[in-house]
């Protein structure tokens, strides 16, 4: 499962990264799940071990369960947001079977450290397989598209600019190296051996597994610095500073050594440090203070002194710009943003303090309490589905017993490990299991930084629940005393040979048939998790051909996912869609080209698309992207049969509701006002439009419109709403863009008349 999981991917299905990996996980949760079972049926006992994390994560886990009643989409909070799933209830209770199965079958330290190489292989691939694609030759383009290039990235995604490997988003590709390395660097340090006295010396304590682990250190710092995130960069500068000082706080008596004895004595964490600084300074980093510090920044600094004049005419060309314009020039930063989102998260859960608006519904419940100032970002179109703070995005969506018990399992963690394992720091040499322990917690604590600045993913979930019980593993502070048990009530087999551990049992019938049913019900979730699979590819490809306009191609394999998986809303809308813009097509077809059966084929289609949006947007009331598409559809059918527009317009309304600061949802409701003769109506929508979005060009735009046509129809206000329709025009003009030719035009022709 460590493994694999980053590994996976797969490009034909709807999302190629995080569905793939949870679905992986899924299907190993279930294979291990019922193998414990098996086992505790074959031993005749229930047995799980205790562990100090016990209550804070029953706590959690039974917040997220009633969260999920709770929702605002219960279908959304057990499965997850679509797509990802990851977060959904479903996958949380994933994590916590994981942990405990963990932690109840034991396995010795050098199981352990096998299974942590297996981690870091694993993440080598990963780092080695998204290094090329910062120069331009990306493996994934290869297998998808058959050529070793990033052509099969759109703009949005361009690992030149920003890898991110098969993780899928350079900051989830951060967030897993940034586990990995001071893992790697414990490994590291064990290869060595450390009584080196001289320089000659120090080299002749490295192995060849000594180099690979040096090189693993550098080449997973490297893809850190090439995904450009500073969140995570951040989170192994702090977590790496933090190992150094509790490694020499228990070298402390060392300190008192000569300065020149006490570089040989920490020599193995100077070159570490000496890697990690020569990276840094020839790639660069992502924090602009520190640029300076940087060859890149030397050199870009060289060459701007080069150009001064040049630059401080475009810089003063920008701000005269920049003096005219609401809106953002090119993107807003990031972190403007992720402050807005946080205001909204906050704004969430005051209105949601307990149990949250449920699980995974940040997406919905983000669009009641967006603030406007959004609506001013270059992202203000944009569909958010988490809080960018995984913290916050508990509090929202699982209100303060959500997120305190999340928090209370990080603390009691952190408490245990730096409270109650204190004592060992005393010790003259480092214990190899206490370093092991430490480089394990020291990764787990990159995840608590990073998550603050943006939110988990499959991989690191499973680090999130994992390390903590490998820790407790490695310290003893679980055991086989500390357990607890339950005798079933199966007898002993006949043939029971005492002379074997009481652990060798012989199965009897009854317990034989049991262990069937239990094989037979991971068969069958095993089958279901595979049709699901099945389904999304299915629903992923008609998907694909919908938004290239290929309807009629798109429409069998929209109708599979339904049939496949008749319970998945997201297949429904889609395939309403489908059916609309089908039927659409079929009846602007010329009279010749239209066969017999047109018009009823049409209808069928019209028919199935209205029953599958309504019954989503029934069942899915707080669904905000149901009710948008159901919009689009009445709107399209429009087109041909009138009677939908004022469909149209109540579905719009709606989401409106749903929405009320979303500026987009806004202009669109102003021009289906417009569209159905309510004139005044769509002059108030716009003027709140333009209150919510200042630098809305398309609404100032209508805003002129319909006052000149109201001028039109009112003849006693005809000059007072001929004016605001020009005041509207000149606006973009002065504020938005001054070679903006419609509105010039409608000036012109206004005031002509």
């Amino acid at each position: 499962m460590f493994f694999l999981t980053p590994l996976v991917i797969s490009g034909k299905t709807s999302e190629l990264f995080e569905f793939n990996k949870m679905w992986l996980t899924f299907g190993f949760t279930i294979v291990i799940f019922s193998a414990w079972i098996i086992k505790m049926i074959t031993r005749r006992k229930i047995k799980i071990l205790k562990t100090p994390l016990d209550i804070p994560i029953l706590i959690f886990l039974a917040s997220q369960i009633i969260s999920t009643i709770v929702s605002l989409d219960s279908h959304i909070s057990f499965w997850g947001y679509y797509s990802r799933f990851n977060g959904g209830l479903l996958s949380t209770i994933s994590y916590v079977i994981l942990y405990y199965a963990f932690v109840s079958n034991l396995a010795t330290l050098a199981i352990f450290k096998r299974l942590i190489k297996t981690v870091l292989f694993s993440g080598a691939i990963v780092a080695l397989w998204g290094l090329p694609s910062h120069f331009g030759y990306d493996p994934t383009c290869l297998i998808f598209r058959g050529t070793l290039d990033v052509s099969c990235w759109t703009a949005d995604f361009q690992p030149k600019i920003r890898i991110f490997s098969t993780m899928g988003q350079p900051d989830w590709l951060a967030a897993y190296v940034s586990v990995l390395i001071p893992i790697t660097i414990y490994f590291f340090i064990d290869s060595l051996k450390k009584k080196a006295k001289s320089i000659k010396g120090i080299f002749s304590e490295f192995t060849l597994l000594s180099w690979l682990y040096l090189l693993l250190i550098a080449l997973f710092y490297l893809d850190l610095i090439y995904t450009r995130s500073r969140s995570a960069i951040l989170s192994v500068w702090i977590s790496l500073i933090i190992f150094g000082a509790i490694f020499l706080f228990i070298k402390r008596k060392n300190l008192k050594t000569p300065v020149k004895e006490l570089l040989f004595k920490f020599w193995q964490g100077i070159i570490i440090g000496f890697v990690l600084m020569l990276i840094t300074f020839f790639v660069g980093q992502p924090f602009a203070q520190l640029d300076k510090f940087t060859y890149p920044g030397i050199t870009a600094k060289i060459n701007e002194l080069k150009t001064a004049s040049k630059q401080t005419k475009t810089v003063d060309k920008e701000k005269a710009t920049e003096e005219i314009h609401y809106g953002e020039l090119g993107g807003t930063d990031s972190s403007k943003i992720r402050l807005i989102v946080w205001e909204g998260a906050l704004n969430i859960w005051k209105n949601n303090p307990v149990f949250g608006t449920g699980v995974e519904t940040f997406a919905f419940a983000y669009y009641r309490y967006k603030i406007p100032e959004h609506n001013l970002t270059s992202e203000w179109n944009f569909l958010y589905n988490k809080a960018h703070n995984e913290y916050l995005n508990y509090l929202a969506t699982t209100g303060i017993l959500g997120l305190g018990s999340y928090l209370s399992i990080i603390f009691i963690f952190l408490w245990i490990v730096f409270i109650k394992l204190f004592k060992k720091f005393s010790i003259k040499e480092i214990d190899n299991n206490l370093l092991f322990t430490l480089s394990l917690v020291i990764g787990y604590f990159t995840i608590l930084i990073s998550n603050f600045f943006g939110f988990s993913v499959v991989i690191i979930n499973l680090f999130f629940f994992l390390i903590p019980a490998f820790v407790f593993a490695i310290q003893k502070i679980t055991s086989e005393e500390k357990a607890f048990t339950l005798n079933l009530p199966f007898r002993n087999s006949k043939e029971a040979v005492s002379k074997y551990q009481d652990s060798a049992f012989k199965n009897s019938t009854f317990q034989t048939l049991i262990i069937f049913i239990v094989l037979g019900i991971s068969l069958v979730m095993l089958y279901k998790l595979y049709f699901y699979w099945e389904a999304d590819k299915a629903y992923a490809y008609g998907m694909n051909l919908n938004r290239s306009g290929q309807y009629q191609d798109a429409y069998p394999y929209l109708h599979k996912a339904v049939e496949i998986n008749p319970n998945e809303p997201v297949y429904k809308n889609e395939n309403a869609v489908n059916d609309t813009m089908l039927a659409i097509s079929i009846l602007s077809q010329k009279e010749e080209e239209k066969s017999t059966d047109s018009a009823k084929i049409a209808e069928s289609l019209i028919q199935e698309a209205v029953k599958q949006t309504n019954e989503v947007t029934i069942n899915h009331p707080n669904n905000i992207v149901f009710k948008k598409s159901q919009t689009r559809i009445f709107y399209s059918l429009s087109q041909v049969d009138q009677r939908y527009l004022p469909l149209a317009l109540e579905a719009i309304k709606r989401a409106q509701d749903l929405a009320p600061t979303d500026a987009n949802i806004s202009y669109n409701l102003a021009v289906l006002y417009g569209q159905n003769g309510l004139i005044d109506e769509s002059i108030n929508a716009l003027n709140r439009t333009v209150e919510l979005k200042p630098d809305y060009r398309d609404a100032f735009y209508a805003l002129g419109v319909f006052y000149h046509q109201k001028a039109t129809n009112n003849a006693s206000q005809s000059a007072e709403l001929n004016q605001k329709a020009t005041e509207a025009m000149r606006y973009i003009l002065t504020k938005i863009n001054p070679k903006d030719t419609q509105a010039q035009e409608a000036i012109k022709t206004w005031e002509g008349k």
